[in-house]
């Protein structure tokens, strides 16, 4: 229990420390400091490196919320859904909240969204690794189902909205949960009707048709060839990354 103890108490000041400083901006010495450890080396001992200890922040995070993401799509595919495109925004969306899992309200709202959105544009490679390709199933669920929504747009012009959406809710799950931070009420993150207004927003950047300038734009610069195709789609995936 003792050693599971020192585990928790380094994962937890290691994760606060990553969200508000940085990845690099955190040595060892810091983690263990804020952990209250007298023994330097007790990281070393329980995680091996930074790196490993990041990579498993990152792993349990995304296995909660995929857990939590799956259940909600089968719920709904169950129940002969989805039949409207903000039920799976919803799934986006809500199982990324509440991630101290207390059930209290308002939500105490944890490190981890902050967290991985830094590591992603610092170390993406270290996150993508961590993941093992494996903690991204309920969001790979729910942009089939997206796509299948927008099948009379041009697929190319789906993945970018699909990859504008994805940087738009990290940066907007991250300033929740900063601002929600230790349970303490917000006058903007804590009014349900701001999180309902989100996924209206979500879902206005995902259903209108395209201008014609987007159109144009589009026709003139749409790559040629299969091979140009596949690492523009590639990229995408690389930026299609759930949270």
């Amino acid at each position: 229990m003792a050693d599971a103890s020192t585990r928790d108490l380094l994962k937890i000041a290691a994760r606060r420390l990553f969200a508000h400083r940085g990845y690099d901006g955190v040595s060892v010495r810091d983690i263990v400091l804020a952990a209250k450890q007298r023994n330097s080396g007790s990281l070393h001992y329980y995680f091996g490196t930074k790196d490993e200890l990041a990579r498993e922040l990152v792993a349990d995070g995304a296995r909660l919320i995929d857990d939590r993401r799956n259940r909600a799509l089968d719920e709904i595919e169950a129940r002969g859904g989805p039949r409207h495109l903000r039920q799976i925004i919803e799934c986006l969306v809500w199982p990324s909240t509440d991630l101290a899992g207390d059930g209290k309200h308002p939500p105490k709202e944890d490190t981890y969204i902050r967290f991985i959105t830094m590591l992603q544009m610092s170390h993406r490679r270290m996150f993508l690794d961590a993941l093992e390709g494996k903690w991204a199933s309920g969001y790979e669920r729910a942009l089939g189902h997206i796509r299948r929504f927008l099948q009379d747009i041009d697929p190319e012009l789906v993945n970018q909205r699909l990859m504008l959406m994805s940087m738009y809710l990290r940066v907007a799950m991250s300033s929740r949960e900063a601002a929600l931070e230790g349970g303490k009420p917000h006058r903007v993150w804590s009014a349900e009707a701001t999180m309902e207004n989100l996924i209206d927003t979500i879902e206005g950047m995902l259903k209108p048709k395209p201008s014609k300038a987007t159109m144009d734009a589009l026709a003139r610069h749409k790559p040629n060839g299969r091979l140009a195709r596949r690492a523009k789609m590639a990229g995408y995936r690389e930026d299609l990354q759930a949270i």
